[in-house]
C-alpha cells in the first residue's frame, strides 16, 4: 500500500494499484464502525411508539452505552435531542445564556456559528477571541467570570484545545463544550465541562438529527434557576415548573426521534463498548500517524493546524501547495469518480484544502493506501 505514482509516456498520471478498502473519509456524516451493514441492525423497535416500552427501552440503552464509553460522572446528565450537534448546542445557548457575561472563542466556522448566534439572534454582545485558521486563541486570557463556548474540536479547521487545563475548578461561569467531533476520540476531564454537546454522526458514525446534551450540576442549576428573557420554542424547553425535565434524560424525547437512526447509533456504540475508551482513542491515534506520515513525505502537502500539541486527531485539515478552491474541487471529485477517497474537500468556509477524517470507524490501512491517491489526485488537478 505504498505505491508510488507514476507518469506514463503520455504524460497522464498513473493510477495506484491499491484503493483504501472503505474509502469514507467524510467528516460527517462520518465512515460506519467496520462490519457494519443495514441487516444487522436490530428492528423490533422500527414502527412502533418511542413512548412505548421498547421505545423507552432502546433509547435508555443508547444512554447507559453512552455514559459508559464516555465514562460520564453520575453528576452529569445526558439526553438525546432533536437537531444533531447544532440543536443541542443552541438549545444549551438558548435556555442557559443571558445570566452572566459571554465570552465566545472563534476559530473556525462553527464557533463563528456561535457568535453569530449570540450576536444576531439573542442579541447579548459577547466578548469574542478569535483566531485565524490553523490557530488557538489564548485560552489562559479567557475570563471565567463569564459563561465560556467554545469548540473542543475545530472540524472545519483541525485545531483542538489541548485539554481541559486552562478551564478552572472555581470559575464563575458554565463552560459550553461543542465536543461533537472531541467526544469518544479524547480524554475529557468532565468536572470541568458544565455543558457538553455532540452527534451520532461524527466519531460513531451513526446518522445524523440527532444531537446528545451533556448537563453537569452547574448547567441544571442555571436552568433552574434563571428564566432567559427570549420565548423558547417547545424543543428547546427543558424545564416545567421550575424543575429540570427529567424525563429527557431518561429516553422520554421532546420530540419524535428516529428509532432506526437510535438503533444505528445503538449498532455503533456496542462496536465501541467491544474496544473501549482507550481502544477508540488508540485507533484515532493510529489513522493520525498514519495520516501524518504521509505528509510529512510530500512536500506538497501540509498541516493547516501547525501545532501537533493542538492539531486535530479525527478531523484533519491540510494545505496543499499552489491550490485554490477549483483545484480542491478537482481532486475531491477525481477521487470520488476512482472510488478512491470519498468527501476529502475542505470545509466551505476554510481556506481551500483537503480534510481526511481520521476517526476511530476509519481503518488505518485505508489511510494507508489514501497516500499514492494522494499524488495521483494532485497530479491529475495540476496537469488539468
Amino acid at each position: 500500500m505504498t505505491d508510488t505514482t507514476y507518469a506514463t509516456a503520455t504524460g497522464a498520471p498513473v493510477l495506484p494499484a491499491t484503493k483504501p478498502a472503505r474509502p469514507f473519509f467524510s467528516s460527517g456524516p462520518c465512515a460506519k464502525p467496520p462490519g457494519w451493514s443495514a441487516d444487522k441492525l436490530a428492528t423490533d423497535s422500527l414502527g412502533r411508539s418511542h413512548r412505548s416500552k421498547i421505545g423507552k427501552t432502546r433509547l435508555q440503552y443508547s444512554i447507559d452505552l453512552m455514559r459508559e464509553l464516555l465514562k460520564l460522572p453520575s453528576t452529569h446528565r445526558i439526553g438525546i435531542v432533536p437537531g444533531s450537534d447544532t440543536g443541542a448546542y443552541e438549545m444549551a445557548m438558548w435556555t442557559m445564556l443571558g445570566a452572566k457575561p459571554v465570552t465566545a472563542l472563534a476559530w473556525e466556522s462553527f464557533g463563528e456559528g456561535w457568535v453569530t448566534d449570540a450576536v444576531k439572534q439573542l442579541k447579548i454582545d459577547p466578548t469574542v477571541v478569535r483566531a485565524d485558521y490553523g490557530q488557538l486563541p489564548d485560552l489562559e486570557s479567557v475570563d471565567w467570570s463569564n459563561d465560556v463556548l467554545f469548540t473542543w474540536n475545530g472540524t472545519t479547521s483541525g485545531v483542538r484545545v489541548p485539554n481541559a487545563d486552562w478551564i478552572p475548578d472555581d470559575r464563575e461561569g458554565l463552560s459550553f463544550a461543542d465536543a461533537t467531533s472531541g467526544v469518544f476520540a479524547y480524554d475529557i476531564d468532565w468536572t470541568k465541562i458544565d455543558v457538553a454537546t455532540f452527534s451520532w454522526q461524527k466519531v460513531l458514525g451513526g446518522e445524523g438529527a440527532h444531537g446528545v446534551l451533556i448537563l453537569g450540576p452547574r448547567a441544571v442549576e442555571r436552568l433552574e434557576s434563571y428564566t432567559p428573557a427570549w420565548p423558547l420554542p417547545k424543543v428547546f424547553r427543558l424545564v416545567s415548573k421550575g424543575k429540570l425535565a427529567e424525563g429527557v434524560f431518561k429516553g422520554e424525547t421532546i420530540n419524535t426521534p428516529s428509532m432506526l437512526a437510535v438503533e444505528d447509533a445503538i449498532f455503533s456504540l456496542e462496536w465501541a463498548k467491544s474496544l473501549g475508551k482507550d481502544g477508540l482513542i488508540a485507533r484515532s491515534d493510529a489513522n493520525a500517524a498514519a495520516l501524518d506520515t504521509i505528509v510529512a513525505e510530500r512536500d506538497w502537502l501540509g498541516h493547516l493546524a501547525a501545532d501537533p500539541a493542538t492539531r486535530s486527531k479525527t478531523s484533519v485539515c491540510l494545505t496543499v501547495e499552489g491550490a485554490d478552491e477549483a483545484m480542491i474541487k478537482a481532486m475531491a471529485a477525481a477521487l470520488e469518480k476512482a472510488g478512491a477517497a470519498y468527501d476529502v474537500a475542505g470545509y466551505r468556509d476554510a481556506p481551500p484544502g483537503l480534510r481526511i477524517w481520521c476517526g476511530a470507524t476509519v481503518d488505518t490501512a485505508d489511510i494507508v493506501a489514501l497516500g499514492p491517491w494522494l499524488d495521483w489526485a494532485y497530479a491529475t488537478a495540476k496537469a488539468a
